[in-house]
């Protein structure tokens, strides 16, 4: 299963349709090493093997041209969410034997994870007074966009952008990497002991589960994508309260995520 059906509310120059797109899939899978949890990837569900044989090849961690025991231990929902891989002791790479932390991403993801259960964040959902229009949006990316320097001169960089109550332009910050442009505006405004300002997130690529988790601890209510959002960062937008909306470009926008937000939108 590479995509799931959400249902959201599309806005084009003030008209409103009900849309059922089909959103790529994330979700975790836990790899374990001989029975010992190593690291969780994110990733689309579909040919796990080939993606940790392909992993633990670049992380130095089998490079045996040999097959390994592939097993799953546990599933969600029929996508396997715990695996684990027996290798021989005298085949364990120097990346295994130096217990280097791996960073593995679905597109710059999560970091250091070892175990399903360290994904969890516990915490009660976001209320906000956020009142905006789909205009207003509109003109927050252009804002946006007039800052992004790096990305004028070299057209490779992400962009995040916080905004406050006002749609006033706190913050922005460019990165080769998405995340890595949220974490920077997050942390630029908590030097300035701001953060509490922030009522809008804005960012220049497609949304994971990751960004809305950032915004969420940040205590940001309305995280807005110029792409596509993933299954997983609607699913984690609703249980946090969050308004989640993704293909904000030439006057749409598609909300995916918490409809009590909705009236607080004036032109809805």
């Amino acid at each position: 299963m590479q995509t799931g059906s959400y249902q959201g509310l599309k806005i084009t120059n003030q008209q409103k349709v009900i849309v059922t797109d089909a959103l790529v899939v994330e979700a975790p899978l836990q790899i374990n090493i001989n029975n010992t949890a190593y690291t969780v990837v994110m990733r689309t569900p579909d040919n796990d093997k080939e993606l940790v044989r392909g992993l633990l090849y670049a992380e130095d961690i089998y490079k045996n041209g040999s097959d390994f025991i592939f097993e799953i231990l546990q599933e969600a929902s029929q996508i396997p969410s715990i695996i684990n891989v027996r290798i021989r002791k005298e085949d364990l790479g120097k990346g295994y034997l130096n217990k280097r932390t791996l960073l593995s991403v679905s597109s710059c993801g999560i970091c250091g994870k070892q175990e399903l259960k360290d994904l969890d964040i516990a915490g009660e959902k976001l209320l906000s007074n956020a009142s905006f229009s789909s205009e207003i949006v509109h003109t927050m990316f252009s804002k946006m966009h007039l800052f992004q320097k790096t990305f004028k001169a070299s057209g490779g960089s992400h962009a995040a952008a916080i905004f406050d109550k006002n749609k006033e332009l706190l913050i922005l910050k460019e990165d080769l990497g998405r995340h890595n442009a949220v974490d920077k505006t997050v942390g630029a405004l908590l030097l300035q002991d701001a953060l509490k300002k922030a009522q809008y997130l804005l960012v220049s690529g497609r949304v994971s589960y990751e960004i809305v988790t950032k915004a969420f601890i940040a205590k940001i209510p309305v995280v807005i994508a110029v792409s596509a959002c993933s299954s997983l960062a609607v699913d984690f937008a609703k249980e946090f309260g969050i308004c989640l909306i993704g293909f904000t470009r030439e006057q749409k926008m598609t909300v995916y995520s918490n409809p009590d937000f909705l009236k607080n939108i004036a032109d809805v």
